[in-house]
């Protein structure tokens, strides 16, 4: 059996190499473990971010890698030296995640919009659990992808192609249409790569190509995925005026911040709404009592998911003295007003993005002009 490989190390992912390029895409040197093991912890943050793409959950994403790697180091014999060892990965990897689709071993994910319209009425009952939900990506993952946006022949550049918008649209695609979209317009790969890798005919995958685009043609705008600049003055302040409100247990101020036809999804609630008032009613009914507490209930952490401002939220309720996680909130913010909220309720993503498991009661909230830990990685 081959080396396992842990998501959790740390490594250096190499930047996107044209086919060719020697050392990381080079199949020379993959003789011995050792050697296999130092290539592939190189290219392993962007086949997980591939998966990612193709399957809309971290932790899938991570376990779809380590058989990515795993199945290439059991075909390693049959690489030729010619052969781009990073588009040979990318080969493995889609068709590992393609074929635990089709077995149902990986379900298709989705945010509560995709499956239901927006409500007035408050949730009720129980959360649901069982509904196979996108998942937050850590932005800590991201580090050393190389941005497409030079390149003509990428349509979407990386960080576009990581947004939750992006992710949930693309998850309503068949999955070949999802593969081949993510290889041509994403990765920049040729009709003629891109049939070979998934064995279709280069009329198929131009045609299902052609269906994937119209699709997110008609359902996905540019301005929601839209490189925003997230080290922006403007939207970095939109952010930490927005987790000052929480603090401050401001509930006016910081619907102000948010866009009037706003979109508010909370996995594993099936709930979702649509529009500034309907966003603030839920908040005046789930918090009723945080916003007439004399101190303060909240404590936001900031960090960074799926290319965007992130706030680990956590919570102190009467009685108790200490913060615990209450949800992973992630911002989209444009025009100066925040567009889209996607809060992923519960502490089940707080350790994946380094956030701690509680706050002591005198943790200190998001401080004025606390711009480093907003910017992006």
């Amino acid at each position: 059996m081959g080396p396992a490989l842990n998501p959790d190390d740390s490594v250096t992912s190499s930047a996107h190499k044209p086919t060719g390029s020697k050392s990381a895409s080079s199949s020379e040197g993959w003789g011995d473990e050792a050697s296999f093991r130092r290539i592939a912890e190189a290219h392993r943050r962007e086949i997980q971010l591939h998966c990612y793409r193709l399957v809309g959950s971290l932790q899938d994403a991570e376990d779809l890698t380590q058989e990515t790697f795993l199945r290439a180091w059991q075909g390693i014999t049959r690489l030729e030296s010619r052969t781009s060892v990073r588009n040979w990965l990318y080969r493995i990897a889609t068709n590992v995640c393609l074929t635990a689709i089709s077995k149902r071993t990986i379900p298709r994910r989705v945010l509560p919009e995709s499956v239901a319209a927006p409500t007035r009425r408050m949730p009720r009952g129980s959360p649901a659990d069982d509904v196979p939900w996108i998942e937050p990506y850590p932005d800590s993952e991201l580090e050393g992808s190389a941005d497409s946006s030079a390149n003509p022949r990428f349509r979407y550049e990386m960080r576009e192609a990581v947004r939750l918008a992006f992710i949930a649209v693309t998850q309503r695609l068949p999955a070949r249409q999802r593969a081949v979209l993510l290889l041509r317009d994403v990765l920049g790969w040729s009709a003629d790569e891109t049939a070979q890798a998934l064995e279709m005919t280069v009329a198929s995958a131009n045609s299902a190509l052609q269906r994937a685009r119209c699709t997110l043609g008609k359902t996905l705008s540019r301005e929601e995925i839209a490189n925003q600049a997230p080290g922006e003055n403007r939207h970095r302040d939109v952010a930490e005026r927005y987790a000052r409100a929480w603090e401050k247990g401001d509930l006016e101020g910081l619907t102000a911040l948010l866009a009037k036809d706003a979109a508010m999804n909370m996995p594993p609630w099936k709930e979702w709404y649509k529009g500034r008032a309907r966003i603030r009613a839920f908040f005046a009914y789930a918090f009723d009592w945080a916003w007439r507490s004399p101190v303060s209930s909240f404590r936001m952490m900031p960090t960074r998911a799926n290319a965007e401002v992130a706030l680990g939220t956590y919570v102190r309720r009467p009685g108790e003295s200490k913060y615990h996680p209450h949800a992973l909130q992630v911002l989209t913010v444009n025009g100066g007003h925040i567009v889209r909220l996607t809060l992923f309720v519960g502490s089940r993503f707080f350790s994946a993005f380094g956030l701690p498991s509680e706050l002591g009661s005198r943790a200190k909230g998001t401080p004025r002009g606390a711009r480093a830990p907003l910017k992006a990685k």
